[in-house]
């Protein structure tokens, strides 16, 4: 009850504490609403990530039809995958033909498209509509008859639609599904991502936790005045502390309620804002019940126990209030244990091996006691180092003092500075040992083509006809294209006798001498093209290509009544070559013809092989190579060259990263902000008297500018060496090398700027307060 009495007193004093009470009510509240607010996104991504998940599965075609179990019913559909890219954005599709009455629809669809009508999601429709969506809509040229529901979105901004097909059949790719949903998709997480992505969530809260802290001790001379009026009256020293916490308590209630705010208005406007090609549905951010208790529990009961912590470095007298002085230093041993304790529980645990099951809480519990223990370690550094500067420019002095009077609140003010650093240094580095292992070299070259082409299923003069408008493509260079065919040895065989077969690759001499080590080439040529280093596989191409003797060119086709087999001659003078690597860093054997020896046109089944070199200068080359493939073919490929590709995991989490460190950056903004204000608010009868007796407004401006950059510099040093030595325990855990120890330089231009920014947004406050009515007072 002694309790509940001086806390709900503390409570009375902060609501009736007059304009300056709320001003720091209110800057309490905004400082813990900002923390609370992100506390409550951070526990809204378990529910973001299932129900995107579990869309993404609905969407999926069912197990039989993935297995190729499906059999033709009224229900089934034909459909083939239509996905392209627009600018640098993923738009998937697929094109769809019903083969009955009652086709199985898919999630967020009322019924499919008819033949040349497309269902579009409302940011494609949005697109196409646009200027932006012009080359778009060549590709895509179909009229949008409805629009895809939520329900089969992974996102509101993903581009993606269905356009319905009278012609698709299985013959042309056509795959057949009969229901979407039953797939069950899991891909546990490999154990090296399990350590980043707890590193990930510590980096990402730790410094959430510290701005907290940090928000409730905001203090003021008004409420050190009631509070030595309390002493004068009788209150003893434990339940002043309580009154103080009560106030604190107050603040941080109304922080709750400012945080939930904030999250309901980001909330609303989370449909609407889309970072890195990404974005949310409002629905998807619902916080765990669980975690939104935890958070309503831990902020208040945060503000009474730092109060309580804090009030014992004051003394509180009937005749004033006395934070300290200069005879009394911080100690250094309990600081230094901290971190080192966090780095014991780090190497107790052990290293990670491959497949073993990694348990997070050790890991999580070494992680936070490293860089809290860079936060108390701060407060010390900060003092050890101002107290014996002394000379210099005034505005330098004026900073300097002010800090040695008082350093625990700018240490404050920066210390999740130091948090945030510190993990962002330690991630790098485990990103940057870990790259290796999720990137991989494809072996593409990408210096001789940057596009891959491939339509299967077609004749050989659409084959034909496909090279050719690639080459009149606006942008294209050079195209390495080939119309492929696979001939076999005439003959009878028995059903467990494998028929010999190879592959006939028809194409221009300069496409030749790019797939095989052909030397001269003239049009007519053929040649009998061997892997290299397979004698094996050399052996097998020979007893198809035989020099002189007749291969079969339709022996995969069905003959109609009476019909022949389609036979062609291998010229005896045929040349025999070794393959080369293509761009795609792969080999072709088997047959190789010019055009003069084989027609591709007369090839009744074959496929179309492209690899194109474009114009990088030519404005949108990649849409007009994917809108000629669309035009010729609305199911071709097209996939961009690379040197190397990243594991699909390894990239979400890096996406993960992206977006938590943009919102912890702008937090750790607004925490030194909101500290600043209320120190210049605090100061404000220092700065008018200041100015009364001469000193210069632009002299107080760089002492500002001072006194916050002396203790972000020493923050980002402790920061560094905490990262660094953190980033390579946890690298040792992974059982991996430190490639890259200077990946902190370019967060330490990141403070600096914090540092500009902050001090040009308190500029106008300052202004304010170097008025002469701030040497009133009562």
């Amino acid at each position: 009850m002694t309790w509940l009495r001086d806390l709900g007193l503390g409570i009375r004093f902060a609501v009736s504490g007059g304009r300056e009470g709320w001003a720091r009510t209110a800057l309490t509240a905004v400082g813990v609403g900002l923390g609370v607010a992100l506390l409550l996104i951070a526990s809204s991504v378990p529910h973001l990530l299932a129900e995107r998940a579990h869309r993404d599965l609905a969407r999926q075609e069912s197990a039989a039809s993935y297995e190729d179990k499906a059999a033709r019913s009224d229900t089934t559909v034909l459909r083939i995958s239509a996905e392209t890219e627009y600018r640098g954005q993923v738009v998937g599709g697929f094109l769809m033909r019903p083969e009955g009455a009652h086709p199985v629809t898919p999630p967020g669809l009322e019924a499919l498209p008819g033949p040349g009508e497309m269902v579009a999601s409302p940011a494609l429709k949005e697109l196409l509509a646009s200027p932006e969506g012009s080359l778009l809509r060549e590709r895509l040229p179909y009229p949008v008859t409805a629009t895809i529901g939520d329900a089969g979105l992974l996102s509101p901004g993903e581009l993606y639609f269905y356009v319905g097909s009278d012609t698709l059949t299985p013959a042309a790719g056509g795959h057949r599904v009969d229901g979407y949903g039953d797939r069950v998709k899991d891909e546990p997480l490999p154990p090296a991502l399990v350590v980043l992505v707890v590193m990930v969530c510590v980096v990402l809260l730790a410094p959430v936790a510290i701005f907290i802290a940090t928000a409730v001790r905001f203090g003021g001379d008004r409420r050190d005045r009631r509070l030595a009026a309390l002493r004068l009256v009788g209150t003893d020293i434990r339940s002043t502390r309580r009154i103080a916490a009560g106030e604190a308590l107050f603040g941080s209630l109304l922080g709750l309620l400012a945080g939930v705010a904030f999250f309901l208005l980001g909330r609303r406007l989370s449909g609407h804002v889309e970072v890195w090609n990404y974005s949310v549905f409002p629905s998807d951010l619902t916080p765990a019940p669980w975690m939104a208790a935890l958070v309503a529990v831990a902020v208040p009961l945060c503000a009474v126990l730092v109060t309580l912590v804090a009030m014992r470095a004051v003394v509180v007298e009937p005749l004033g209030v006395v934070r300290g002085t200069g005879r009394r230093r911080r100690r250094l041993w309990w600081r230094l244990l901290v971190p080192a304790l966090g780095l014991a529980v780090l190497g107790v645990t052990g290293r990670v091996g491959e497949g073993d099951f990694v348990d997070p809480y050790p890991i999580a519990a070494g992680a936070v006691l490293v860089l809290v223990g860079l936060a108390l370690l701060l407060p010390w550094l900060v003092e050890a180092c101002v107290r014996p500067l002394r000379r210099g420019p005034v505005s330098w002095q004026l900073a300097v003092r002010r800090l040695q009077v008082d350093s625990g609140t700018a240490s404050r003010a920066v210390s999740g500075i130091a948090v945030a650093v510190a993990g962002a240094v330690a991630l790098q580095m485990l990103f940057a040992a870990m790259g290796d292992e999720f990137t991989h070299l494809t072996g593409q070259d990408p210096s001789r083509a940057q596009f891959h082409t491939f339509s299967e299923k077609v004749s050989g003069d659409a084959a034909t006809r496909t090279i050719e408008e690639f080459r009149s493509t606006k942008g294209v260079e050079a195209v390495i294209g080939t119309v492929e065919t696979y001939v076999t040895k005439p003959g009878t065989y028995k059903e467990d006798q494998v028929t010999p077969t190879t592959s006939l690759s028809i194409g221009d001499c300069p496409t030749l001498k790019e797939l095989a080590e052909i030397g001269s080439c003239a049009d007519g040529d053929v040649f009998v093209v061997h892997p290299r280093g397979d004698k094996e596989m050399s052996d097998w191409v020979d007893q198809t290509a035989r020099k002189g003797k007749e291969v079969e060119l339709d022996s995969g086709a069905e003959l109609p009544p009476g019909g022949k087999r389609q036979l062609w001659t291998l010229p005896a003078d045929a040349r025999t070559v070794t393959a080369a690597r293509d761009p795609l860093g792969e080999e072709h054997w088997g047959i190789m013809a010019t055009v003069g020896a084989v027609d591709p046109r007369t090839l009744p089944d074959a496929q179309t092989i492209a690899q194109i070199k474009v114009d990088d200068d030519v404005e949108d080359v990649a849409e007009h190579v994917r809108n000629t493939a669309a035009r010729i073919d609305p199911g071709m490929r097209v996939a961009a060259l690379t040197s190397m590709t990243r594991d699909r995991q390894y990239a979400s989490v890096q996406t993960g990263l992206r977006f938590g460190a943009l919102v912890t950056l702008l937090l750790i903004a607004a925490s030194m902000l909101v500290s600043q204000l209320e120190q210049l608010r605090e100061r404000r009868r220092l700065l008018s008297v200041l100015v009364a007796f001469g000193t210069r407004r632009v002299t107080l401006g760089w002492s500002v500018l001072w006194q916050t950059a002396v203790p972000v510099v020493i923050s980002l040093l402790v920061a560094v060496a905490g990262g660094v030595a953190l980033g390579a325990v946890m690298t040792w855990m992974l059982a991996k090398t430190v490639t890259r120890w200077w990946v902190f330089l370019p967060l330490a231009g990141g403070g600096g700027a914090l540092v500009v920014a902050v001090t040009l947004l308190s500029l106008p406050l300052l202004w304010r307060m170097m008025r002469p009515d701030g040497l009133r007072t009562e």
